[in-house]
């Protein structure tokens, strides 16, 4: 990680000719070349004259995973109206192209997506090739959506991948590594409404223990709170409706709904939060945070850990038993945590591939040394849990047993590009190449 200063929007680099930091501020690129390509033959152009090449989207990774020496190649410059097939099931899109966009075009015309991250403003090849997901125990993550992929191989030349075609369950959540995607078909389905609602009646503990039920209660659920009781534990329900994922019993039970006019205590005030308490479309009540308004908290790093479902009671008592052990040390490193269930897939480098999936995010300040040591220790914590870290969030620790498909993804990535050309040290580290 690399300290820089800013407000929580990217500096572009365009003007300067470098590639700048990414959207928290908390990494500078190292990029001996920036190309921010306005056409697809361009985007080629670049890929065939460098040695070296890795992708940069929308800028919500928080390591290294996008930066290289060679050139940095920026795609959000290829984005385009996103081509809707009925008929198919699918909506074609850029890759560059931010989740906010795509849902407002569907959203327009009847059709929606399963799901969305928390923040819309992640491009949607970012977002799938480092695993990222929404919230719901019966949702898979965003990558899961993808049908087709269309990629700028080490040649410069386009290839495509289809589901059901030998290596796709490998080339979804792939780390760049495979090529520059620069398009993608996603599975669509009619339009839904959603309605969101936050409870506030349960305490961490209690959170911690009915894990199992909390979770599963409805379309969506996330768990915010800073590892003890004596902080606030808050849970924001989003209730899909006309059918599926209806309100469970823990929500029914007389349970009081935090006025929608309050405040969220954990993710503060303001306006960047989307609307509790009335139904609306599912672009503008699945994510968290609007996605007209700056994102989140800004000045930030992130971590997150995968661990499986039947694990996650132990995960988070460990957890919970660091943050006391450390006397109040995690908790002023802190903003907030989010506990979010995820549904199994067969990805091969999914956080989620082959179990089903509880994550345990962190929000922390913008203190780079001291959320690293932090970070280890929570490591050291979830161990015991065959923990898989968010690629494109910030982690130490490393072990390819927790990823049993790995070797057929190494396989792979020798395959299709023998010679590194869109590989880094963060990728050679995975792969066991370095």
């Amino acid at each position: 990680m690399t300290g820089a200063t800013g407000s929580g929007a990217p500096s572009t680099g365009e003007g300067s000719g470098g590639p700048g930091t990414n959207w928290a501020g908390t990494h500078a690129y190292a990029a001996g070349r920036y190309v921010r390509a306005r056409t697809l033959e361009e985007a080629q152009e670049a890929v065939r004259a460098s040695r070296r090449v890795r992708l940069l989207g929308t800028r919500h990774s928080f390591n290294a995973l996008c930066d290289t020496e060679g050139t940095l190649l920026d795609l959000t410059g290829l984005a385009g109206e996103s081509v809707l097939d009925v008929e198919s099931g699918t909506v074609r899109v850029a890759g560059g192209t931010p989740y906010n966009d795509v849902a407002a075009h569907l959203q327009d015309r009847g059709i929606a997506l399963a799901n969305l991250g928390s923040l819309p403003h992640i491009s949607v090849a970012g977002a799938t090739a480092t695993g990222t997901h929404g919230s719901g125990s019966g949702n898979r993550i965003l990558g899961a959506a993808v049908r087709r992929l269309e990629l700028i191989g080490p040649d410069g030349e386009l290839r495509t991948i289809s589901r059901g075609e030998p290596d796709f369950d490998g080339s979804v959540v792939a780390l760049g590594a495979l090529g520059a995607v620069v398009s993608l078909d996603l599975d669509v389905e009619p339009t839904y409404d959603v309605r969101q609602d936050l409870y506030a009646h349960l305490s961490w503990s209690e959170v911690v223990e009915r894990i199992g039920e909390v979770l599963p209660s409805a379309y969506s659920v996330s768990v915010f709170g800073r590892w003890n009781d004596a902080d606030p534990t808050e849970v924001l329900v989003k209730t899909r409706l006309g059918g599926a994922g209806c309100l469970g019993s823990l929500w029914s039970d007389g349970a009081e709904v935090v006025p929608a006019a309050t405040a969220m205590l954990t993710l503060g005030p303001g306006d960047h939060i989307t609307v509790r308490g009335e139904p609306g479309p599912w672009s503008e009540r699945l994510p968290h945070f609007r996605g007209d308004r700056q994102p989140s908290f800004g000045e930030e790093i992130q971590s997150e850990w995968f661990v499986a479902a039947s694990d996650a009671p132990a995960a988070l008592r460990a957890v919970t038993d660091l943050a006391a052990a450390t006397r109040g040390e995690l908790a002023a490193l802190l903003i907030v945590s989010e506990v979010r269930g995820i549904r199994a897939d067969d990805l091969w480098l999914s956080p989620a591939q082959g179990r089903e999936t509880v994550a345990l995010h962190f929000t922390w300040r913008r203190e780079p040394a001291a959320v690293l040591a932090m970070v280890r220790r929570v490591e050291d914590a979830l161990a015991p849990f065959a923990p898989r870290a968010h690629w494109g969030k910030v982690y130490d620790r490393f072990d390819p047993d927790h990823h049993p498909l790995l070797p057929d993804f190494r396989t792979l990535a020798e395959r299709v590009d023998p010679a590194g050309t869109f590989r880094n040290a963060m990728v050679d580290r995975v792969l066991g190449t370095a």
